[in-house]
């Protein structure tokens, strides 16, 4: 098991999203609907909605709110509200680079209009579904937080079926992230668990299967914004791309 891995390497650019800017609020009740719509509205029966809850108590979101989105996306609220549905776009920056957007929208043609705006104004372009996913691998990925020793994260490692880990210093929140395939994520949290750990957070995201060195400023500013403007869209939920600044450029992303 490799103890260090490029996998990770893409949050170094913008840093970790959620701890910088938080997710907001209406991104994160939509999670939890479409969550509950997907599984059970039952937490305990449902992982995906067990981590959507997590992030949103996690954010500050009151109780009742939750209840109200479960409750939604159980169907046993009458909202009057549109149905979200999960829907992942995919198109290139300046440079080639690749670009996977995660939405959660209740308008197909409103996102797909808006993120070809977004693109388009910012040099890049939206594709055709498949045109880029086929250079990321989901995993499921889960955050160790406080003191790990390298026994103690060996051992629960392997027991839970981690496929790699990576140390995160300081600047990224510290603490520990490893790595599985999507089908073992819960397994693998609940092993963490037993084995004594702190468990800060879980999530499924999408890992480049090769990085694209950016070491022209220009350029990299270019991708920055562009993130940027994706991510500040109300019915985007992630944004991930394949590059990664060069040590001299990591200061544009601060």
């Amino acid at each position: 098991m490799a103890g260090h891995s490029k996998w990770a390497n893409i949050k170094r650019q913008k840093a970790r999203v959620d701890a910088k800017k938080g997710k907001t609020f209406t991104q994160l009740s939509r999670a939890i609907i479409v969550a509950a719509r997907n599984g059970l509205p039952d937490p305990a029966g449902n992982f995906q909605l067990r981590t959507a809850i997590e992030k949103a108590k996690a954010a500050g979101i009151p109780n009742e709110n939750i209840e109200r989105a479960i409750a939604k996306g159980a169907g046993t609220y009458d909202s009057g509200e549109a149905n979200f549905e999960a829907i992942r776009y995919e198109g290139y920056g300046p440079g080639g680079i690749a670009i996977l957007v995660e939405a959660l929208t209740d308008n197909r043609n409103r996102t797909a209009a808006d993120l070809r705006a977004a693109f388009s104004k910012k040099g890049g372009n939206l594709g055709e579904t498949g045109c880029v996913s086929w250079m990321f691998t989901q995993k499921g990925v889960v955050r160790l937080s406080g003191t790990v020793s390298e026994e103690s994260l060996l051992e629960a490692a392997l027991a839970g079926e981690a496929e790699t880990y990576e140390w995160l210093d300081e600047a990224e929140g510290g603490g520990v992230e490893l790595f599985t395939n999507v089908a073992n994520t819960e397994n693998l949290v609940q092993s963490l668990k037993n084995a004594g750990l702190t468990v800060a957070e879980s999530e499924l995201r999408w890992i480049p299967e090769n990085i694209v060195e950016v070491t022209d400023e220009e350029q990299a500013q270019a991708l920055l914004k562009l993130v940027d403007v994706l991510e500040n869209l109300d019915d985007v939920q992630s944004v991930t791309t394949n590059f990664e600044l060069v040590e001299a450029l990591l200061g544009l992303a601060e």
